[in-house]
């Protein structure tokens, strides 16, 4: 998390401003001030991480959350960070996040489309590298951290396959393939389901023990 509040401001210095006709000083652009939006324990949550957060969304999904699903997010981020900060698990290889990066900017016709797009979002190359590498982390210590528990059987395989993907294929006109060649395909989505219930679960169950304090927005002027 941030140690030091950053506070962006934008003005036009009298000392370094050009002089207006008359030796009247140009009007000072408007400040962007940065505030808190949240606390935990002895952390804090920006607003500037909830638009960055939102903008990373933009970039990599197209659309992005609503500030309270985003402020949200920020928080379980914390969670599993601090859990697993505080277990030094390992943070992801370089070579993975460069990975991840390929793929994202491959989604993109070449280079300068991507940049643009960074531009468009207030984003930096650094920005996004940051975001994906926490996403990277978070996401593989809670797969660490439930998998083990996890249990998948045949007949929930069987299921999956019959009640779900043979229909959503029939749906889009498609044939289904043979069950045996998508098995462990399904198992992984399974095993994922329930990795993502366990951690509802855990993190619903530790914001309840976390002094976690919202802060009402500021009135507009």
């Amino acid at each position: 998390m941030r140690e030091a509040i950053l506070i962006f401001v934008s003005l036009l210095g009298a000392a370094i401003a050009p002089q207006a006709p008359g030796g009247s000083v140009p009007p000072q652009s408007p400040r962007v001030v940065d505030h808190i939006v949240a606390r935990i324990e002895d952390d804090i949550i920006l607003q500037s991480q909830v638009r960055e957060l939102g903008a990373f969304q933009q970039l990599v999904e197209g659309h992005a959350e609503s500030d309270d699903k985003l402020l949200d997010e920020l928080i379980e981020q914390w969670i599993v960070e601090t859990e697993a900060t505080g277990s030094h698990f390992p943070q992801p290889a370089q070579s993975e996040v460069d990975r991840e990066m390929a793929r994202l900017t491959g989604q993109f016709p070449d280079s300068q489309k991507y940049d643009t797009r960074l531009d468009e979002l207030g984003l930096s190359a650094g920005d996004v590298r940051a975001m994906l590498t926490r996403q990277i982390y978070v996401e593989r210590y809670v797969d660490y951290k439930f998998r083990s528990a996890v249990q998948v059987e045949p007949a929930d395989v069987d299921a999956y396959y019959k009640q779900e993907l043979v229909p959503g294929l029939a749906k889009q006109n498609q044939p289904a393939p043979a069950r045996a060649t998508v098995e462990e395909q399904i198992r992984e989505v399974l095993v994922q389901r329930q990795i993502s219930d366990l951690t509802v679960k855990w993190l619903d169950d530790t914001k309840s023990r976390l002094r976690i304090e919202i802060e009402k927005p500021a009135p507009q002027p």
